[in-house]
């Protein structure tokens, strides 16, 4: 906050808002966010507290603390006219997210972490200090005699980040894999992620068929592309178009895993010619023995059921000779 209002006084800069969110978990959380205020009035900048309010289902993950945050900071920011969202994360925070991302199975994209720049809810969302370690933003409020607090479930073990932070992170710092070099590892594969997203993109636009009912591909024009690719064009038929009240809803959460496994359930019923139907992420993925794969919005009497492929038979790879590509 204080290096955005000396940001903001240099000539032709535009004006600077701060928002905290009291999620209402801590009792002393009303009295950081009013100190937040107090500071900002004294930086000269407008200050608002925004509340989580509402039942919540106990205990509160971190995960839906930071969602609920964001959609409240996204709702204000609109409300007021902002066109970015800045917060403060840091080289440690980016590390952490590598390593807990890696842990829970992430592919090329998750493990990419955040980014310093990012479209979020028709923002952007600016992370300048996403190169600089929280010891760097500690010193610099010090020697600004600017005040700072820390927040008390950075120290809870019940949190996994809390426990990676504590127990882990020191023990792969002493090995040479410290933050720094997680942060670096993380900008790379966010630079190749940009790279294989632009491949995608163009494998899209000249694989997609048209006219036709929802999203239309060859099958066999799919197949012959790299597996990544392959899996990043589905990923797009699967994202798009959708409703407004998709869209307003988040749409439902893609998993990898299952992306993978909706691929190669294509690609061998392609190869052994056969037709298959599944569903995935609200859509109904149709392949007809022509090979043309089509995607189209799920039927509404199967929305909230699992994800599921239709009883048709799909033969062992290994009975036909030879891996399609991508499998």
């Amino acid at each position: 906050m204080g290096a955005l209002a000396e940001w903001a006084r240099a000539p032709g800069r535009p004006p600077v808002s701060v928002a905290t969110v009291d999620h209402g978990l801590r009792p002393g959380a009303r009295a950081e966010a009013e100190a937040v205020a107090e500071l900002a009035a004294k930086l000269g900048l407008p200050h608002a507290i925004l509340t989580w309010a509402g039942p919540k289902r106990r205990p509160v993950s971190q995960a839906a603390a930071r969602q609920a945050r964001y959609r409240l900071l996204l709702e204000h920011a609109r409300e007021i006219g902002a066109s970015h969202l800045v917060t403060a994360h840091t080289l440690d925070d980016q590390a952490e997210t590598v390593l807990l991302r890696l842990a829970a199975g992430s592919g090329l994209s998750g493990l990419a972490a955040m980014r310093p720049r990012v479209a979020r809810g028709g923002l952007q969302h600016v992370r300048p200090f996403l190169r600089i370690p929280k010891a760097g933003l500690v010193a610099a409020c010090l020697a600004r005699d600017w005040p700072f607090s820390e927040d008390p479930s950075n120290a809870d073990p019940r949190f996994a980040r809390v426990r990676w932070r504590r127990a882990i992170m020191p023990l792969l710092a002493a090995e040479g894999l410290d933050a720094e070099r997680l942060a670096r590892l993380a900008a790379r594969l966010a630079r190749a992620d940009e790279g294989l997203d632009h491949a995608a993109e163009t494998a899209l636009a000249r694989l997609a068929l048209q006219p036709g009912p929802g999203a239309r591909v060859e099958m066999a024009a799919l197949a012959a592309e790299p597996a990544e690719i392959a899996l990043r064009v589905l990923k797009r038929l699967l994202e798009q178009p959708r409703s407004a009240a998709e869209d307003e809803a988040g749409g439902p959460h893609l998993r990898l895993e299952r992306l993978e496994e909706c691929l190669e359930a294509l690609l061998q019923a392609h190869a052994a010619g056969l037709p298959v139907r599944r569903t995935l992420a609200g859509r109904l993925l149709q392949l007809d023995r022509t090979g043309v794969l089509a995607i189209v919005p799920e039927p509404v009497r199967r929305r909230g059921r699992r994800d599921a492929v239709t009883p048709i038979e799909v033969p062992n790879p290994a009975s036909l000779g030879t891996a399609p590509r991508g499998a």
